[in-house]
């Protein structure tokens, strides 16, 4: 079983999709964060499990899909690393690029 780690990226944006829900329902927005907490956790036992990021194209960057959020990773040979949470309707070239994304 892998560990997961987190970059600040990841934290920022998983505190910002908290907030911005709890606007309309601090109740939505723990439960909201819970369950994407528990699709990352999967990603401990079976880190393949998500998808090559296509813009990317490499094996090892990976995402799964929540909702309409995108759970960017890297898949590393003893952990699995949170890249990024972002909207699917972001253009994730230009955020990574903005946010300098730790996916070498």
């Amino acid at each position: 079983m892998g560990k997961i780690r987190w970059s600040k990226t990841a934290q920022q944006n998983i505190e910002e999709i908290a907030d911005y829900i709890a606007q309309d329902s601090p109740f939505y927005a723990i439960n909201f964060v819970e369950r994407i907490l528990q699709d990352i956790e999967k990603l401990s036992i079976f880190p393949k499990i998500g998808r090559i990021v296509p813009e990317f194209k490499k094996e090892h960057i990976r995402e799964i899909i929540f909702h309409n959020y995108r759970i960017v990773y890297k898949a590393e040979k003893d952990c699995v690393f949170i890249v990024s949470i972002c909207h699917g309707s972001i253009d994730i070239l230009r955020k990574a690029t903005s946010e300098y994304w730790e996916i070498n």
